[in-house]
C-alpha cells in the first residue's frame, strides 16, 4: 500500500508538468509595416532641398524602437530600398540593438526602375522562400506585372506547415486620367495575385495562409474583396486589427490630413485555429508617425 501511495503522489506531482508538455506551442508574432521610403530620394531637409538623401536617422531610429517594442518573430517590409538598405537596417537591429533577426530576405521588384521593394525579417527560419515577379495581367490592352511582386514565404511551426505572403499593392498616385487614384490597376494586381495563391492553395483543402502588407485600399474596395471571396467561397478573413484606443487606422496622409486603413493582415477559415483571440493590434506609439507615414500591424499565432 505503501507503494501505491508513492505511485499516486508522484503522477499528482509530475502529472500537470507532463500535461503542460503536451499542450506546449509554438507562438508566433507576425508583423507588418510600410517603413516610407528606406531608400535614397530627394528630400527636404532641415529647410533645404537635398537630392538622393537618405531616410533620417532619427526617422530609422523611431522606426528601430518600434520594431524592438512590437517584437516580431516574422516582420514583412514594404517600401524599403535595395538589398543594401535592408542589410542597413538588419545590422542595426541586430548589432545596435540587440534584437535576433538570424534570417531575412529581399525581393526585386517585377522592373528595374522599380525603386520600392518587398523584404523579410525573421526569427524562425524559413523552410522556403518564393519571389514571384512574373506574375501578369492585361492592363488597357498591355500586358502589365504587379510593380513589387509577390514574396511567399513557407515556416514549419510545431510541425505545423504554414504560408506568409507579403506584397505591396499600386499605390493611389497616378497619371493616367482613364484610371484614377490607379483603382483599375490595383484590382487587376490583387486579382492576377489572389488566382495565384488559389491555384497553388485551393480553398477545399483547407490551407494555411496569411497574406498581409500595404494594400493601398479600403476593406470595401474591389481589390480587397479579391483576397476575401470569391463567388460564395470565403477565401480569407480580415483580422480586426486595431490600437489602444480602438482606433483602425494605419495611415496619415499629412498633405490632406486624413487617416485611412490601407494595411491588413488577412488569414485563410483554416488559419482561425492558431489565431489567438484579441491578438490583432495596431502599435500606435507617440512615435509612430516619425518612424513612418504607416502604422505596424501584428498579430500572434499559437501553433
Amino acid at each position: 500500500m505503501g507503494e501505491a501511495r508513492k505511485v499516486l503522489f508522484a503522477l499528482l506531482v509530475v502529472g500537470p508538468f507532463v500535461l503542460n508538455l503536451l499542450v506546449a506551442s509554438d507562438s508566433v508574432r507576425v508583423a507588418s509595416i510600410n517603413v516610407q521610403n528606406y531608400l535614397l530620394m530627394d528630400r527636404w531637409i532641415d529647410g533645404r532641398w537635398k537630392r538622393d538623401y537618405p531616410k533620417p536617422e532619427k526617422e530609422k531610429r523611431a522606426l528601430r524602437s518600434i520594431i524592438n517594442q512590437v517584437d516580431p518573430d516574422v516582420l514583412l517590409i514594404q517600401e524599403i530600398g535595395d538589398l543594401p538598405f535592408l542589410n542597413e537596417l538588419w545590422m542595426d537591429l541586430n548589432v545596435t540593438d540587440g534584437s535576433q533577426f538570424h534570417h531575412s530576405s529581399w525581393m526585386q521588384g517585377a522592373y528595374e526602375e522599380e525603386e520600392r521593394h518587398l523584404a523579410v525579417l525573421s526569427k524562425i527560419p524559413f523552410l522556403s522562400i518564393s519571389k514571384h515577379s512574373d506574375l501578369s495581367f492585361n492592363y488597357f490592352g498591355e500586358l502589365t506585372r504587379p510593380s513589387r511582386g509577390l514574396l511567399e514565404l513557407r515556416f514549419s511551426s510545431n510541425q505545423q506547415v504554414w504560408t506568409l505572403f507579403n506584397l505591396h499593392l499600386k499605390s493611389k498616385w497616378t497619371e493616367r486620367k482613364d484610371d484614377p487614384e490607379a483603382n483599375i490597376r490595383r484590382e487587376k494586381e490583387a486579382r492576377a495575385m489572389r488566382d495565384f495563391i488559389r491555384r497553388k492553395y485551393p480553398p477545399g483543402t483547407n490551407p494555411l495562409y496569411i497574406v498581409a502588407g500595404d494594400f493601398n485600399d479600403h476593406r470595401n474596395t474591389a481589390a480587397l474583396r479579391r483576397f476575401t471571396q470569391v463567388n460564395n467561397t470565403e477565401l480569407a478573413w480580415m483580422l480586426p486589427c486595431e490600437d489602444q484606443n480602438r482606433h483602425f487606422w494605419t495611415h496619415y496622409y499629412a498633405k490632406q490630413d486624413s487617416y485611412a486603413r490601407l494595411d491588413y493582415l488577412l488569414i485563410t477559415p483554416a488559419m482561425k485555429e492558431f489565431y489567438r483571440s484579441d491578438s490583432a493590434k495596431i502599435y500606435d506609439g507617440y512615435h509612430t508617425l516619425l518612424a513612418s507615414d504607416h502604422r505596424m500591424v501584428y498579430a500572434d499565432f499559437d501553433f
